[in-house]
C-alpha cells in the first residue's frame, strides 16, 4: 500500500505537466495498419472505443490524507492549504449551513469541484459510446463526461449552470513506438458552467467562472488490485489566487456491496 500511495503522490505533478501536451493520436482499432480487412476508423473514435482500459465499476475512496478535512466538516473560516482570495474569506466568514438548507442550497458542497473529495463510493458506467457516467454516493450526484463535439442546443436559450456543470472528456495517451494496442493513458475531463458551490463544505467558495480539470489514471498492483487516482485542478480567478490542485484515490470494488447513496447535507 505504501508503494501505491507513493505512486499516487507523483500523479499531481504528472497531470499538471500533461496540460501542455497535445493529445496523442487515438489508440489504433483492431486491424489497424493491416490493409485489407482493417476495422473502420469510426469504431475507434468514440470514447468507449478509444478507452485503453476498463474504468467502469464501483470504487471506494481511500482517505489517505487530509482526513480531518474530508471525513469531518472543517470549522467555519478554516481554509488550510486552499489559496483563497480576500473576497472568498468574506463569504467563508458569513457561511451559515442553516441558511443554505432554508434556501434549498444544501448541495453546495456536492458540486463538481467539491464532490470528488468527499468520502464514499463512485459508480462509473458507459451511458453510451460517447458518454461516461459517474454517480456518487455523496449527495446522490450524477456526472456525465461527453467525448467529441457537444450536441447542439435544442433552442437558442442558454441552459442554466448546474451543480455538475458541463463536462467534455478525451483520452490522452503516452507517446509510444510500435503497433501494439495502447493499454495506458489517462482520462482528461474539463468542466465549466458550474453553479457556484463549495470546495469544502464549510463554505470555501468557487464561482460560476471556475474551470475544473481532472485527470483519471488507473493503476494495478502486483496482486491485480485496481486503483483509480483522480487529480483535480480548480482554476477560479474570483475566489482563488492560484489553481487549487489535489489528488484523490479510489480502490476498485468487486461488486455493488456497500453502495448506499445519501442525500446532500449542508453541515
Amino acid at each position: 500500500m505504501r508503494t501505491v500511495i507513493a505512486i499516487f503522490a507523483c500523479l499531481s505533478t504528472l497531470a499538471i505537466a500533461a496540460q501542455g501536451q497535445q493529445p496523442n493520436a487515438p489508440a489504433p482499432g483492431p486491424g489497424a495498419g493491416r490493409g485489407r480487412g482493417a476495422a473502420p476508423a469510426a469504431a475507434a473514435l468514440t470514447g468507449r472505443g478509444q478507452a485503453p482500459y476498463d474504468i467502469t465499476g464501483y470504487w471506494v475512496a481511500l482517505i489517505t490524507d487530509d482526513w480531518r478535512y474530508r471525513m469531518l466538516t472543517p470549522p467555519k473560516g478554516n481554509a488550510d492549504y486552499v489559496p483563497v482570495t480576500a473576497e472568498a474569506r468574506k463569504l467563508m466568514d458569513a457561511w451559515d449551513p442553516a441558511k443554505d438548507d432554508a434556501a434549498g442550497e444544501a448541495c453546495r458542497g456536492y458540486g463538481a469541484a467539491g464532490v470528488m473529495r468527499l468520502p464514499g463510493r463512485l459508480h462509473i458506467t458507459w451511458e453510451s459510446d460517447s458518454i461516461l457516467r459517474l454517480d456518487t454516493e455523496a449527495g446522490t450526484q450524477t456526472r456525465r463526461f461527453t467525448f467529441g463535439a457537444a450536441p447542439a442546443p435544442a433552442s437558442t436559450t442558454v441552459a442554466e449552470p448546474t451543480w455538475q456543470g458541463s463536462s467534455t472528456a478525451r483520452w490522452q495517451f503516452p507517446a509510444t513506438r510500435g503497433r501494439g494496442p495502447v493499454t495506458t493513458g489517462q482520462l482528461v475531463v474539463t468542466t465549466t458552467r458550474m453553479r457556484p458551490g463549495y470546495l469544502r463544505k464549510n463554505g470555501i467558495p468557487y464561482s460560476s467562472h471556475a474551470v475544473l480539470t481532472e485527470y483519471f489514471v488507473r493503476l494495478v498492483d502486483d496482486d491485480t488490485q485496481a486503483y483509480l487516482a483522480v487529480t483535480t485542478m480548480v482554476d477560479d480567478p474570483q475566489y482563488l489566487v492560484q489553481p487549487y490542485v489535489k489528488t484523490y484515490q479510489y480502490k476498485k470494488q468487486p461488486d455493488s456491496s456497500g453502495w448506499n447513496p445519501t442525500p446532500c447535507s449542508a453541515k
